[in-house]
């Protein structure tokens, strides 16, 4: 570490790198932590988990008895141990005993992006329900035609505030808080829809994951969705930086201009007379066009093969979009985990280890900040693979039963887990910093130090 400290010193690194290089490796020495505990109140697996985006410092929890939490993991409520462990106690929750509570599993609960004053949960009773942090009271209400598997908020939204909310109907609905009506449904998965994302780079655009295999695009402006993922299509690894490809099509660009200028000397070729004698051209109406012209319309038949394209072999069980809005990471029942580029739309088949997921529920997968790691719950434990190469570099083993949800916190590198053992897990850094110095200190001795 001193190293780093000495060359961001010097000049030689850059700002952003030498902290990109300081998250790094923070998140490579990720263990149980031993000086922070959460307390949990819940009597029920954790199926959520979220950190608040404003402050970071307030986690929200849901479970499936049908209760959910609030947490300062920032100060702590009691210490043990003479003082060496910290006790993070729930600051409120709300459970069945509520008047308005949910009456079964709680299966998502979200933070308002921009103000912990308001949460969401979904639960199996049917209903998603914002309450105010406050009161503790629910202030809306949406009455869902099924079992509410996966809500949420876009973090970018300055023009709406729609609640998109994945359902066991095949319909996606958009609650509305603003008006506290459905603003519109998406209608286009054959099955449930058991997850559902935001894009991280356009308000407008959502992201769906179905029990039909499909992961579905959707402009909310428009009606239907723009493009249906296909994972036969694909491509092989990453795409070029932007400064490559602008290189690139400036050497593509040059080397047309100059077949152009080379072009005009020759000879044009004389028109050729059509029946009315004048030497026009003919129109370009009912020809085919050519590749890179307009793009060639499809029959309907080869339009509902399209829109039937599958992502998974089985149920689309998590999503999650890296921070820059160009890649998206999706985990599905066929224990498959897949990068896909969003310009494109298709596969990148980096080849993720095979791992085992679960199937039945929905999963909720985190990643670092710098899109680096994904963090992917797999049974019993939690496996961290490198995004663009696959390898599985940490495992965090710790829960006794399944893991259900994990949440990373970009502010101080740690992460939460929850399980189905009722217990919610926090994997910090360990701590390196204090032999650091003692090292540096005792190299920077001479002779005449005390």
């Amino acid at each position: 570490m001193w190293k780093e400290i000495g060359d961001r010193e010097m000049g030689k690194i850059r700002p952003n790198s030498f902290s990109s290089q300081i998250k790094s490796n923070r998140i490579s020495n990720l263990q149980l932590s031993n000086n922070k505990d959460i307390v949990s109140p819940h009597r029920g697996s954790v199926n959520s988990l979220q950190v608040d985006l404003t402050e970071g410092r307030y986690l929200l929890s849901g479970a499936s008895d049908a209760s959910a939490a609030v947490y300062d993991v920032q100060r702590a409520t009691d210490y043990e141990g003479n003082g060496l462990i910290a006790k993070h106690k729930c600051l409120f929750s709300v459970d069945k005993q509520h008047e308005k509570g949910h009456k079964y599993a709680i299966s998502s609960t979200i933070w308002y992006p921009v103000d912990t004053g308001l949460f969401v949960t979904g639960s199996y009773d049917h209903y998603v329900k914002v309450w105010d942090t406050n009161t503790t009271q629910v202030v809306m209400s949406f009455k869902m035609p099924g079992k509410v598997y996966r809500t949420a908020m876009s973090p970018l939204a300055t023009s709406h505030m729609l609640i998109a909310a994945g359902t066991e109907d095949v319909q996606v609905r958009l609650c509305d808080i603003a008006s506290g009506a459905f603003a519109h449904t998406l209608s286009g998965h054959r099955d449930g829809v058991m997850t559902v994302e935001w894009s991280t780079s356009s308000e407008w655009v959502l992201i769906t994951g179905g029990c039909d295999g499909a992961i579905r695009f959707w402009d909310i402006r428009r009606a239907g969705c723009f493009l249906v993922l296909d994972q036969s299509q694909s491509q092989l690894g990453r795409r070029p930086p932007v400064l490559a490809r602008s290189a690139a099509n400036k050497v593509n660009v040059s080397k047309s201009l100059s077949a152009g200028q080379n072009s005009l000397g020759k000879q044009r070729a004389p028109q050729k007379k059509v029946s009315n004698g004048h030497g026009m051209k003919q129109s370009t109406i009912g020809r085919m066009p050519t590749n890179g012209s307009v793009r060639q319309r499809l029959h309907p038949g080869m339009l509902s093969i399209q829109d039937r394209a599958t992502a998974h072999y089985g149920a689309v069980t998590g999503l999650k979009v890296t921070d820059d809005g160009m890649y998206l990471l999706s985990a599905g029942s066929d224990s498959r985990i897949k990068l896909w580029d969003l310009e494109s739309g298709y596969n990148t088949l980096v080849n993720f280890e095979v791992v085992r997921l679960q199937t039945s529920k929905a999963i909720q997968l985190a990643i670092s900040q710098d899109s680096a790691q994904v963090f992917v719950p797999c049974m019993t434990v939690v496996k961290a693979f490198d995004v663009w190469s696959g390898k599985m570099s940490l495992t965090f083993r710790g829960h006794y039963e399944s893991v259900n949800c994990c949440w990373f916190s970009s502010q101080d590198q740690e992460l939460y887990t929850g399980g189905n053992d009722r217990q919610i897990l926090v994997w910090s850094p360990c701590q390196l910093i204090t032999d650091d110095t003692d090292a540096g200190r005792t190299k920077d001795e001479d002779n005449w130090s005390d």
